[in-house]
This record gives structure tokens, sequence and C-alpha cells, in this order.
């Protein structure tokens, strides 16, 4: 079982809390548990919320002592930092191996730590000008929805935590687990794009009409050598306009739009079937599993046997 504890403080933000212990703390039919979830807090008791409410927390720092994963779900105010305590408990589990995550706010905590120095790092896009001037040692990413690192992450804003939670679990325990996650929240497994599509942009502008029906008809033919210039004409658009369209709303270019979901397929059908390579790449429209293992390791930094290897028999 991996065990994944939230420090929290008052006055806690409560969404990035609720949708961690959601997505680590939730048992599900159908799915073999495989994460404990628990919160602490620097001084164990009540503990006021954003949303009006109180929270009754039984656990101390030296609860982070035994996590695997010790995530902190916001940090507000940011120019307040984090006690000696604090900074040294998540600074001992960090140098222990436990894996360190922050969502939105969250990142602050960990660069007050001095988690984050040398390290890319990112938080909600309008609070990335302070972290990069607060911190001049950490490499803030306004552009991304998470960082990743292994051994640490942070996320955007609250949303892109979420994301970050379900792509940690997908590293932790195959796509197809993390999928069922999803299906269960109502999301999708792997969101494209970054969080600057979220943001308020300079010139309010409007997105007229909507991709999800191209994105359904692209999903029905991976198999198939679908062009740029197939989405286009089947939407109706240029190829000019199909690609803006493709930025203003997922953040990415249809091409590697399209990619990613052949990637994503390809991992569910190495979780899920005895098929070949070759089978599965012509499947998901890659052609020959050399193609297949290139992209592979382009996208994931592994081949699709070692990802087989690790994946298949997990229920």
């Amino acid at each position: 079982m991996h065990r994944v504890t939230a420090l929290v403080r008052p006055a806690q933000s409560t969404f990035e809390l609720a949708f961690a212990s959601q997505v680590f703390g939730v048992e599900r039919p159908g799915l073999v548990t495989r994460y404990v979830f628990g919160v602490c807090a620097e001084r164990p008791g009540a503990v006021s919320t954003r949303a009006g409410y109180g929270l009754y927390v039984a656990d101390g720092l030296d609860a982070l002592d035994r996590a695997d994963t010790v995530i902190v779900p916001s940090w507000l105010p940011t120019d307040e930092a984090p006690s000696a305590a604090v900074a040294g408990a998540l600074r001992r589990a960090h140098a222990r191996g436990a894996r360190v995550v922050s969502i939105c706010s969250g990142a602050f905590a960990l660069a007050y730590a001095g988690l984050l120095d040398g390290r890319r790092a990112t938080t909600h896009w309008a609070l990335t000008d302070e972290l990069a001037a607060r911190f001049p040692h950490v490499q803030v990413d306004p552009d991304v929805l998470y960082v990743d690192h292994g051994d640490l992450a942070t996320s955007a804003g609250a949303g892109a935590g979420l994301d970050l939670c379900i792509h940690l679990v997908r590293r932790d325990q195959g796509a197809r687990y993390a999928a069922h996650i999803a299906r269960t929240m109502v999301m999708p497994p792997h969101r494209e794009g970054g969080q600057a599509q979220y943001a308020t942009p300079p010139h309010p502008r409007q997105i007229d009409g909507t991709l999800a029906p191209l994105l359904e008809w692209i999903t029905g033919r991976l198999g198939e050598q679908v062009t740029v210039g197939a989405m286009a004409a089947h939407a109706g658009l240029s190829e000019r306009t199909l690609a803006r369209r493709f930025a203003d709303q997922l953040g990415t270019s249809p091409g590697q739009w399209l990619l990613a979901q052949r990637i994503a397929t390809a991992r569910d059908l190495l979780e899920s079937s005895d098929l070949p390579l070759d089978a599965i790449a012509r499947r998901v429209g890659l052609s020959s599993a050399t193609n297949l293992r290139r992209r592979f390791l382009t996208a994931l930094g592994t081949t699709p046997g070692a990802y087989r290897r690790s994946f298949r028999a997990r229920p």
C-alpha cells in the first residue's frame, strides 16, 4: 500500500484537499485499492478552512515521516513562510525518498523549504510571477499544467492539481488503473495543453464552435492514417483555422493531440492485451513496431516492452 499524506494548515483551501482525497482515498468497486490517504497538521486538532467549516486533524508532522507521497494542497497566504518545523519535515520526507507534491499555491511551501532550488516548477498562472520573483533559484514555467521530476512534482491552478494526481496514479499503477479512477470522477484521464489556455487573455476572445464532434470522429479512426488535412476537411475548416481552434481550446496542435491519443491507446492495449507490438502499432495508426517504440520512448521515456512488463499483470 502506498501511503499518501496531505499537509493542511489554517485556513485550508478545501477544493485541492478534497480532490486529492478523492483520487487517493476512495475505494472503488472493481479496482484493487493501492493507496492509503491521510492528513496531518503542524498542530493537530481543529483546522479552519476557507469554505466556512472546520476540519479535525488527528495527526501531527510525524505522519510525514511515514508517507510515501506528501501533498501540500495549497499554501495561503503565499507570503507567509512555513515554520522551521514544517520546512524541516518536508525536507526530511524528501531526503528519505518520499515523493513531495504541491497543488496550486502549495509550490510556495516547497520553495520556502528549498526543495525547488535549481528545479523547474509551476503554480497557478496568477502566482507565477510572484513565485519567480520571490525564489529566483526556481525555474518557474508558467505555461504547463504540471511538472513532475519523479521525486518532486508541482501543479498549476487547482484544476491542474487534479490532472497531476491522475498523472501520478498513472505513473504508479498504469494507464488503465488511472483511467478507471478518472471515469468514476467523470473527467478525462489526460488533459492536453498548458494552463495558458485557462489564464485570462489580454484581449478577451470568443471561441466559436466546439471541437468535440471532430475529436470523437478522430478517436474512432486511430487505426487509419488521419491527416491534419482530413481533420480540417471533416470539420469544414481550413488547416490554419483548425490549428487555431486546437490552440485556443486544447492548448496544442492537431498533430500533437492525435499522437497523444495514439500513445494513450497503445498504453491501454499493452496493459490489457497480449497483442504483438506490430499489431498494436497498426491498431493505433503508428504503422510499425519500430515507429511505436520510437514514439513511445520519446513520449514516456520507456519502451513498450518495459511498459508492458511493468503493468500487464496488474488488475
